[in-house]
C-alpha cells in the first residue's frame, strides 16, 4: 500500500492523494490500490495502481498508476461513430458524404425487380416512370419508404399547423408539379414562390394560404336600402318640444 500511495504521489503530488478505498485483486501476486484523487481538475476520480511481484520475487514492484473515474465523476460522452452523429442540415458547402456499399436505400440500376412489381408481360412496372439510364443506382423500395415516412410525417405533411388551416389540400393546386416514379402518388413539389412550400417536397394533403383556387372577395356595389323602424319610439323631452316650435316659428 505504501509503495501504491508514493507511486501515485509521483504521478501526481503528494497533497492530491486522499484516502485508500478498497483494493481489487486482479490475479496471482497482482493487486489494483485505489486511491481518492483530490485534484480539483478531477472530481469523482481514483488513483488506481497496480503493483505485481514477480514469481520467486522477493520485491513488489508497480506495474500501471492512471486515473479512473468513480461515481459522479465527470467524463466525457460515450463515442458515437460518425455516420450515427451526423443529423440532416450538417452536410455545408465543399463536404463530402461517402456513400455505404451496402446502403439499403439504393439498389443498382440493373437489379432484379421484386415480385408483384411486373405486369403479365413481365414488363417492370417501376421502370416506365424511372428508367434509371445513366445511374449507377436508384432508390431501393427501402429508400423509397424511408423517405415517405420522413416527408409524411414532417412539416411538409398533412399535420403541419399550415395544413390544417389551409383552405383546400395541394393535391387540387395548380402550383403542384407530380414527382416521378412510385413517389408522384403521394408527393409533388410547390411552385408558388409565394407559398413557404416553394421548391420543396410536399404531400398531396398538404396545403396553405397560397393554393391557387383561393380568390378575393367578392365586392358588393348594390346600393344599402335604407331601414325604417317602425316599432321603437324615442322618449321627447318638454325642453326638446320648446325647441321644436321655435324652430317652427322660425321657419
Amino acid at each position: 500500500m505504501d509503495l501504491a500511495r508514493s507511486a501515485a504521489a509521483e504521478v501526481g503530488r503528494p497533497e492530491w492523494v486522499g484516502e485508500q478505498r478498497a483494493p481489487q485483486v486482479e490475479g496471482t501476486r497482482l493487486v489494483t490500490h485505489y486511491f481518492t484523487c483530490l485534484d480539483p481538475s478531477y472530481p469523482g476520480w481514483n488513483y488506481a495502481v497496480t503493483v505485481v511481484r514477480a514469481s520467486r520475487a522477493k520485491s513488489v514492484t508497480v506495474n500501471e498508476v492512471v486515473l479512473l473515474p468513480g461515481e459522479g465523476a465527470l467524463v466525457a460522452p460515450e463515442w458515437v461513430p460518425w455516420k450515427e452523429r451526423l443529423r440532416p442540415g450538417d452536410l455545408g458547402a465543399g463536404d463530402l458524404l461517402p456513400t455505404d456499399e451496402d446502403d439499403e436505400r439504393l439498389v443498382p440500376g440493373f437489379a432484379q425487380v421484386p415480385e408483384g412489381e411486373l405486369d403479365e408481360e413481365g414488363a417492370d412496372q417501376q421502370m416506365l416512370w424511372e428508367l434509371g439510364l445513366g445511374r449507377r443506382h436508384v432508390l431501393s423500395e427501402a429508400g423509397r419508404e424511408q423517405a415517405a415516412e420522413r416527408w409524411y410525417n414532417g412539416e411538409a405533411g398533412p399535420r403541419s399547423p399550415i395544413a390544417t388551416a389551409a383552405p383546400a389540400r395541394c393535391a387540387t393546386c395548380g402550383f403542384l408539379t407530380p414527382l416521378a416514379g412510385e413517389l408522384r402518388q403521394m408527393f409533388g413539389v410547390c411552385t408558388n414562390e409565394f407559398a413557404p412550400d416553394d421548391g420543396k417536397v410536399v404531400s398531396l394533403d398538404h396545403g396553405c394560404g397560397a393554393h391557387s383556387e383561393v380568390r378575393h372577395p367578392a365586392e358588393r356595389n348594390e346600393p344599402v336600402a335604407p331601414v325604417v323602424d317602425e316599432l321603437g319610439y324615442d322618449h321627447i323631452t318638454f325642453e326638446d318640444t320648446a325647441e321644436l316650435e321655435l324652430v317652427s316659428a322660425d321657419s
